[in-house]
């Protein structure tokens, strides 16, 4: 007898039902990346105001970056096994309650903790997001067009969060950075009651695999923990090398658990399909490479121009505008006709100019000469991104949907942390260097910056081959056989 799958959407639902699931679905990302964003803009009023240690600080973006990454995969099999449905609404009821106990958070431990549920809800319900939109939107022209929505949305709050956050904490107090998701969160669930098509998942006897839950929870954690604490304790220390051996015997053994389970909680058939793995592949070193962009650029802004909060966000707004014009303009019929593979790689190439120019930032750099042109050529981000997105969840089956958008979430995480660890390090150890032989603030802080930025653009053109030689099909295949791999067991 046939597993029971996930309940598609009724044709009577028609497309106004499936686009207004999208908008929940939209608002609830744009949520988590707010928050992600407004955070790191908040820590010094946040620092001063707690009396958190400069270690300690560290915590409020740790224990967020630890639950959510280390959860998503768990997240997306459960919710194709009880319902995906079910697990948005419970991940956005534990987000919102989560940013209510951290807007009154009056201790460090506090905040902490409330900062950890956070990373639980958001690993809840962004794990399925994509799992959703997939199985909504089977048409690949609409499907197209939906992920371009969806990629818009998660590059639009991060630069919409740099600027709130400045501006929230400049004229309030930063409690309402997090008070900010109560009414996000109240309307997301209001919405998604009525918008979200119901689906009662395959049942917990199809991926019920504690022992695999727990290895791979336990491993994805204490992997991303060791990872944010590299730049404490150094690559080749102990901690790192002992802590990173546990993770990965973990991960192993749990690869091993998934091969031989009955009803293994990851089935490793989803690994057969060449654009999934490559996809996450791809992105984990996109996503690595652009730290360098995201985050050392407006540290740029600050420490070296002097810019405040809400001017660094507002001076990263062109970069948004840009990719939310190619996401939302172009992105989707250049998908159609020229195909993904081909679209992801001009991406890449703009991606890599990006890098490219900002190896030669000075220290005194002009706005209009120097930064404006690199934050117009992001727009190849709004080109790769939805490619990548597509080509990530090409080929999921309805009751394998949730647990391709979590690995796609996971790896996204994973390539944040291990950006953050790498490129950082490097800058900050370059900077010491320079700064201890002599040099100014601004000429160490900016050759830091330009060591990351080049690394970065490597990590970028090794993104670029990858995707010139694994997406390109044998000529004994046809467009179909990619997803056609995955429905072998």
């Amino acid at each position: 007898m046939p597993v029971p799958h996930a309940v598609p959407v009724p044709p009577s639902a028609g497309l106004r039902s499936r686009w207004a699931a999208l908008g929940v679905i939209a608002t609830g990302l744009l949520m988590t990346i707010l928050d992600g964003s407004i955070v790191t803009v908040a820590m010094p009023a946040i620092q001063d105001d707690l009396g958190f240690s400069p270690a300690g600080l560290s915590w409020v973006v740790n224990a967020y970056l630890i639950a959510f990454g280390s959860l998503l995969l768990l997240a997306g099999r459960l919710g194709d096994l009880i319902g995906r449905k079910r697990m948005f609404l419970a991940g956005t009821v534990v987000f919102t309650a989560a940013s209510l106990l951290a807007g009154f958070a009056a201790s460090p431990a506090l905040l902490i903790a409330a900062r950890f549920l956070q990373g639980i809800g958001s690993a809840m319900a962004a794990a399925v997001g994509l799992g959703i939109l997939v199985t909504l939107f089977t048409d690949p022209r609409e499907r197209a067009k939906a992920i371009a929505v969806f990629s818009f949305t998660g590059a639009a709050g991060a630069s919409i969060g740099q600027v709130l956050g400045g501006v929230l904490t400049d004229a309030l107090d930063w409690h309402w950075i997090f008070f900010i998701n109560l009414p996000i969160g109240l309307a997301t669930l209001a919405f998604a009651l009525p918008a979200l098509p119901a689906d009662r998942g395959i049942g917990l006897r199809a991926g019920a695999d504690a022992v695999g839950a727990l290895l791979v929870t336990a491993g994805l954690m204490l992997g991303i923990y060791t990872v944010v604490k590299v730049e404490e304790y150094g690559w080749v220390s102990a901690h790192a090398l002992g802590l990173g051996a546990v993770a990965a015997g973990l991960l192993a053994a749990f690869l091993v658990r998934q091969a031989t389970a009955g009803a293994p909680l990851m089935p490793l058939r989803i690994f057969r399909s060449r654009a999934v793995s490559a996809a996450n592949l791809i992105q984990m070193l996109m996503v690595a490479a652009l730290f360098s962009f995201q985050i050392l650029v407006a540290l740029y802004l600050q420490q070296v121009l002097g810019y405040g909060a809400a001017k660094t966000g507002l001076a990263m707004l062109p970069a948004a505008a840009v990719i939310g014009a190619v996401s939302l303009g172009v992105s989707a019929r250049l998908n159609t006709r020229f195909g993904e593979r081909n679209v992801l790689l001009a991406g890449l190439v703009l991606l890599i100019a990006v890098l490219g120019l900002l190896t030669r930032l000075p220290a005194d750099a002009n706005y209009v000469t120097d930064l404006l042109p690199v934050m117009l050529l992001a727009a190849g981000f709004g080109l790769a991104l939805p490619a990548l997105t597509t080509l990530g969840m090409s080929g999921a089956k309805d009751e394998d949907a949730g647990l391709v958008s979590g690995l796609f979430n996971t790896t996204q995480q994973i390539g944040m942390a291990l950006g953050v660890a790498v490129l950082s390090t490097l800058a900050a150890s370059r900077t010491d260097r320079l700064l201890t032989a002599g040099s100014s603030r601004a000429e160490a802080l900016t050759d830091g910056y330009r060591l990351a930025f080049t690394v970065g653009a490597g990590l970028l053109i090794a993104a670029l081959v990858i995707a010139f030689t694994m997406l390109r099909r044998p000529a004994t295949t046809t467009p179909a056989d990619d997803a056609a791999i995955l429905v072998q067991v």
